[in-house]
């Protein structure tokens, strides 16, 4: 939890230095009572680094920097499965910054789970077989989920010529501190590479099983006004679809590099 930094103003260069060493050390950075509106928001995620227009957007917004989530029944719409976001480009986010603006009556926390624990806690074998091996991650899947709730009006089969499978290292090494972190997740992440079909049954289910174990994770538990920002290298996250009225978010995601 991060207090006494007005996210509507202006960072000094101290400040914003301290922000971004901090999101590197613990995943992820919660801010309350934030009443900024999107040019504020948006002015925000500038400071922290150059902003990245997602391969497509719910049809909410207006504004292709800024995803507007509109939900009322979120069961099954792709949130509710850890994930990190836009794995399926060559050079996923380095991080996302999401505010609430409308929440339901009840429910609708977000689950963040750190992955350089869920890394560490394989046994020693598997680190070594996990360090050898490569995944693909496509945007069929959680664009087809958009596209079957109502959310998105995209062409399935134009975002598939324009953003083909691209493939990621299983684990990756951080950029700025070298650390390793699980880099696959249920909703992008297809198969993995250079295996057989039965290996690739077993140990796939097996890595995205294991990063949903509790002990990797916190839940925030949202007020309007509230702000998360987390490293999409090295955290994934989980909208608890437990709500049946409307919750609506922001998000901007920060340009990232190419996994290695």
């Amino acid at each position: 939890d991060v207090s006494g930094v007005d996210l509507a103003k202006p960072l000094d260069d101290a400040t914003r230095d301290a922000l971004l060493e901090a999101v590197v050390e613990y995943g992820v950075l919660f801010f309350r009572g934030q009443e900024i509106t999107p040019d504020q928001h948006l002015a925000f995620a500038r400071q922290m680094g150059p902003i990245s227009v997602p391969a497509f957007s719910p049809r909410y917004g207006t504004n292709p920097e800024m995803i507007v989530l509109d939900q009322v029944s979120p069961r099954g719409e792709g949130g509710d499965t850890l994930n990190s976001d836009n794995t399926f480009i060559p050079e996923p986010p380095m991080g996302s910054i999401l505010k609430a603006v409308e929440l339901p009556e009840v429910g609708g926390d977000t689950c963040f789970a750190n992955m350089h624990a869920a890394y560490d806690a394989l046994s020693e074998p598997m680190r070594t077989l996990v360090d050898g091996l490569e995944a693909v991650h496509d945007i069929t899947q959680p664009l087809t989920k958009a596209i079957r709730a109502g959310h998105s009006n995209a062409n399935l089969a134009e975002l598939q010529a324009a953003w083909p499978p691209v493939t990621h290292p299983v684990a990756r090494t951080h950029p700025v501190t070298g650390r390793k972190a699980l880099f696959v997740n249920g909703n992008s992440t297809t198969h993995l590479v250079g295996v057989s079909d039965r290996e690739n049954a077993v140990l796939l289910p097996f890595l995205i099983d294991h990063v949903r174990d509790p002990a990797f994770q916190c839940r925030f538990r949202w007020d309007t006004g509230s702000v998360a920002f987390w490293d999409n290298r090295a955290v994934q996250h989980y909208a608890v679809p437990d709500y049946t009225t409307r919750r609506v978010m922001h998000r901007v995601t920060l340009a990232g590099d190419r996994p290695a």
